[in-house]
């Protein structure tokens, strides 16, 4: 580890606090129908959407409508991109002449990129033509997202009024999130990437002459413009196979940077939202805490595990000065690798800018255990934010236990209800991740697909059912996902993570929403103080911890004492 290294790290995190609060104001404000600098050219549009759609944005709707617009608008988007990846062939701005995508990739791609998960099992250049990159797997980008964006806000809506049957407007709220807040910045981020080398073109490829003599055909497209919504909506599919690692999508060191603080800015800027809305900026600060408490300390000790290098290496007489670099890239160095790594998983966004199954045993650990604590850290956009309140409804359980009262959270008491809802969203994670798992472990055909034996090909399994069940989609690799098994399977787990969460999540919305907002007494246990920042920090680490461990240690754990001790599988 070195001093420049840290310093790259600090300076990431202070850019990304420097623009938490204005950016949180202009979402606040945005979301909540104000007028704002793009009104004029938007407003507009936004009135047509409504007009072709049918919409009365003055008419809200219960928690139930807002969950069956929801789910009525994701089912339609995925039968939309699964049509789309089917008749591939036949469609518009395809220069490689690529055929259909086979029906259970097409499955697994079409609830992928629905789920904001994005979890990719072909390559993208030698699989996708332009028009499925562009009019399917990118406009999903922004949709999912706002969808996203939407449900948390309507949570945020829920504690900020009082004893009222509604939760907003799920069409609105969509329409506002995308229009106002990821197309607008997506544009910016996307201009700033074309002048930083990506490519942005209709062209299929270049043909180049290697040194060797041999010719090649470089592909490249419409990189930009899905590298900045694939960030900052935290979807993270890229359009290239190796995604960040590659000079295309993520080109130099400064590129490199705009892309993590791309991927953070949104997510951490909504906790500040979230406190604005319901009339306690406090409790948005508490929010961002606990999240760059986890982020600070995870960057931090994938950067240790990696600088310290592979002892098996090092017996192997590698010199062990620069670490372990297999699975990174040079322009990027082990300081912004795990960084990058500890930000993608800490969200739900899934680019990766090094191979996480290449780091060491520790290094791997982490990315992986960060997903597992239930990507709230701060999580992708929108869904982080509603993973945060139900950890926060779960400490305010725990704290009133301790002090003997009824539970509250900003003013609305928390009861059975809540509880039960809460319990149900938290136990969707561990059932889904290490029952597949489990099944997977024990399949032959699944094991088939393994590419390392032993622990390490445990954990290839593992990551694999927690990145797609947390929505995460970054890959550990060496497993060979594109298999009917785990194209249906993991297919199955995102669908749970995202939806069987989201559905009792906007439960205890309606709920919370009806309750009557009472003001803060003397024995009421406030949720904006550093205390409380470190119960929420114990309840996800506990929950994270042990439903987990087991299966840990017998995967990346093990495997970094293996190493430790120079032993091989």
């Amino acid at each position: 580890m070195t001093v420049i290294g840290w310093l790259q790290i600090s300076l990431l995190f202070l850019a990304v606090l420097i623009v938490i609060k204005p950016l949180g104001l202009y979402m606040a404000s945005v979301l909540s129908g104000e007028r704002s600098v793009f009104s004029p050219i938007l407003a507009p549009v936004e009135r047509g959407l409504y007009a072709a759609a049918g919409v009365d944005p003055a008419r809200e709707q219960g928690w139930l409508g807002y969950t069956l617009s929801m789910l009525t608008f994701s089912l339609v988007g995925f039968i939309s991109l699964y049509a789309i990846l089917r008749c591939q062939a036949w469609l518009p701005l395809n220069p490689q002449g690529f055929g259909n995508v086979p029906p259970d990739l097409a499955f697994n791609t079409a609830v992928s990129f629905v789920t904001n998960t994005n979890w990719q099992n072909y390559a993208g250049e030698t699989t996708m033509s332009h028009f499925s990159q562009m009019a399917g797997l990118t406009v999903h980008n922004f949709v999912s997202a706002a969808t996203g964006l939407a449900m948390a806000l309507a949570v945020t809506k829920a504690f900020a009024r009082s004893a009222t049957s509604t939760v907003g407007n799920f069409w609105v709220d969509l329409v506002r999130g995308t229009l106002y807040i990821l197309l607008p910045i997506a544009t910016v981020v996307a201009l700033a990437f074309v002048a930083m080398g990506l490519p942005q073109t209709l062209d299929a490829s270049a043909d180049a002459t290697t040194l060797e003599g041999a010719r090649q055909a470089i592909a490249f497209g419409p990189i930009a413009s899905q590298e900045a919504i694939k960030q900052l909506g935290t979807n993270g599919g890229g359009f290239l196979n190796v995604n960040a690692a590659h000079p295309f999508e993520n080109p130099t060191a400064l590129s490199n940077y705009l892309n993590i603080f791309a991927m953070l800015s949104i997510s951490a800027a909504l906790l500040y939202t979230f406190g604005q809305l319901v009339g306690n900026r406090r409790q948005g600060w508490t929010f961002v805490a606990v999240t760059f408490s986890f982020l600070i300390v995870g960057a931090g000790v994938i950067y240790w595990a990696e600088a310290a290098g592979n002892p098996i290496l090092t017996a192997l007489g590698l010199d062990p000065a620069l670490g372990n670099m297999e699975g990174k890239e040079v322009r990027f160095g082990e300081a912004m690798t795990a960084l990058y790594a500890a930000v993608t998983t800490g969200l739900s966004d899934g680019g990766v800018n090094g191979m996480h199954g290449s780091f060491t045993g520790l290094g791997g650990l982490v990315p992986m255990f960060l997903m597992q604590l239930g990507e709230v850290l701060p999580g992708g956009v929108g869904s982080g934010l509603y993973g945060l309140v139900v950890f926060a409804i779960l400490a305010v359980f725990v704290a009133g236990l301790l002090v003997g009262r009824t539970p509250e959270l900003l003013g609305k008491k928390i009861e059975a209800r809540e509880m039960k809802y809460a319990m149900f969203a938290v136990l969707i994670l561990p059932v889904a991740i290490l029952g597949f798992t489990a099944i997977s472990a024990m399949l032959p055909s699944a094991v088939a697909s393994v590419g390392t034996a032993g622990p390490h090909g445990l954990s290839e399994i593992l990551y694999a059912f927690t990145s797609a069940t947390g929505n995460n989609g970054s890959a550990f690799g060496g497993l060979s996902g594109n298999t009917p098994w785990y194209n249906t399977t993991l297919g199955i787990a995102m669908l749970l993570g995202r939806f069987a969460y989201a559905v009792p999540v906007l439960a205890i919305a309606g709920s919370i929403a009806a309750k009557t907002r009472v003001p803060a007494s003397k024995g009421t246990f406030p949720t904006d103080t550093p205390l409380f920042v470190g119960l929420m920090i114990g309840i996800i680490l506990i929950l994270g911890g042990l439903q987990f461990f087991p299966a840990l240690a017998l995967g990346p754990i093990i495997e970094h004492f293996a190493m430790l001790s120079g032993q091989t599988f």
